[in-house]
């Protein structure tokens, strides 16, 4: 069977697990991946399956000047090849509408993938839309190749149509994790039936039920707070602003404190917000922590919350895969109606939901489940149910198997 090459907006990354859960599975059904990465690692921690994989990782340039023989052996190699033309035309053009350095980046990465790609390498698929699909793109024409591509959140919402269109034009197929992104660009395709929903799905073997029932806080004893517990990048998205206003609105006597896993730009401002709340003391900053710890948050909190929202560039959470985690565990969540979130919670039944940006919304449901611990058993029960019936990753992974011409009995 012939190689794949995975690009990558960058890896292993922690905040992107479920791209590296995608590749270890296939990988065991038998699939030879190839990884080019645009980006180095930023995080100091990986997760557990970033050891298990397998595939090797090439660095394409991250900064064109920083590497200027590698990329001018990728061009004099790129320009013997019958596609070059037409690739150089297609970047010229996009570059016309996109005069950025950003799209000069990753021609000039382009040019290296085509030259390093490995002979066996019959195949090039890109995780998100934006940049790496670019990259993929222009490769792809370059070396005369058929190539694919997995949509997420921020790289759907925040791409231009016109982009978007000729991309699904261009490439074999499309997968996204949402009905509502699948919806979306189905609605652009040229072809509607190139783009395929497969959701994410958790890998329940890694996520094992919990084996007590959870305390029943109430938030009456200053000794023993409900613990709230968040896990996210502090970007605009992730609505932590939102939810330091929500938790100052909670009633002074009620006993909680809150722990939020993650970095982030906006961390400095937000703590400098809890200060000026006055709620500074009931926080805690944990800042990027490896997988092992979250699952230990999931295990001893009481609620999880996650306000996503629509940030000012339309970028937005998909299905975000923290909310599967916690539901996995019987952690109760709390999010909001934005994007796909209602997918896999439904209000009142599995968890808690209100409206985007709405502070005092927040705050009712926060108290509500804060002082009603049966509640939160309920919905965590329900949940976890609701997810491991139908948020498995073997789902996913079996239609991707089948796109990537896996065998059949290796997907069963």
């Amino acid at each position: 069977m012939n190689a794949v090459a995975f690009v990558l907006k960058g890896y292993p990354r922690l905040s992107e697990t479920f791209i590296a859960q995608e590749i270890l599975a296939l990988e065991k059904l038998g699939l030879d991946i190839r990884l080019f990465s645009l980006r180095h690692p930023t995080d100091k921690d990986t997760h557990p399956i970033h050891r298990e994989i397998k595939a090797t990782v090439t660095y394409l340039p991250e900064y064109l000047y920083r590497e200027p023989v590698r990329v001018f052996r990728g061009w004099r190699a790129a320009r013997r090849r019958p596609g070059y033309r037409a690739a150089r035309r297609a970047w010229f053009r996009d570059l016309l509408r996109d005069p950025t350095p950003n799209r000069v980046r990753r021609f000039g990465q382009a040019l290296v993938l085509a030259r390093e790609l490995p002979a066996e390498a019959a195949w090039i698929h890109a995780h998100f839309l934006h940049t790496p699909a670019s990259v993929a793109r222009y490769g792809a024409m370059i070396l005369d190749l058929p190539w694919s591509c997995s949509a997420h959140a921020k790289d759907i919402w925040t791409s231009p149509d016109w982009e978007k269109s000729e991309k699904l034009n261009d490439c074999r197929w499309t997968t996204t994790c949402t009905k509502i992104n699948a919806e979306h660009l189905a609605a652009l395709a040229p072809d509607p039936e190139r783009v395929m929903l497969a959701y994410h799905g958790l890998d329940f073997s890694r996520f094992p039920p919990p084996q007590e029932a959870r305390p029943s806080r109430d938030g009456r004893d200053g000794d023993d707070p409900v613990v709230i517990f968040s896990v996210g990048r502090a970007v605009e998205k992730k609505g932590f602003a939102g939810l330091l206003a929500a938790l100052s609105k909670l009633p002074p006597g009620l006993h909680w404190r809150f722990i939020h896993l993650g970095g982030g730009p906006q961390l400095p401002g937000l703590k400098k917000q809890a200060q000026k709340a006055g709620i500074a003391g009931r926080i805690t900053w944990m800042g990027p922590q490896p997988q092992e710890t979250v699952l230990e948050h999931y295990r001893v909190s009481d609620i999880f919350v996650l306000n996503c929202r629509v940030a000012g560039d339309g970028d937005r959470d998909g299905l975000p895969n923290v909310l599967m985690e916690a539901q996995a565990l019987a952690l109760p969540c709390l999010s909001t109606t934005v994007s796909a979130v209602p997918e896999l919670i439904e209000d009142g039944k599995t968890g808690l939901l209100v409206p985007a940006d709405d502070p005092a919304a927040l705050a009712r449901a926060l108290q509500r489940l804060i002082g009603d611990p049966a509640l939160r058993t309920r919905l965590g029960e329900a949940g976890m149910a609701r997810t491991r019936a139908e948020f498995s990753i073997g789902r996913g992974i079996d239609r991707l198997a089948e796109k990537f011409g896996l065998p059949a009995e290796g997907t069963r």
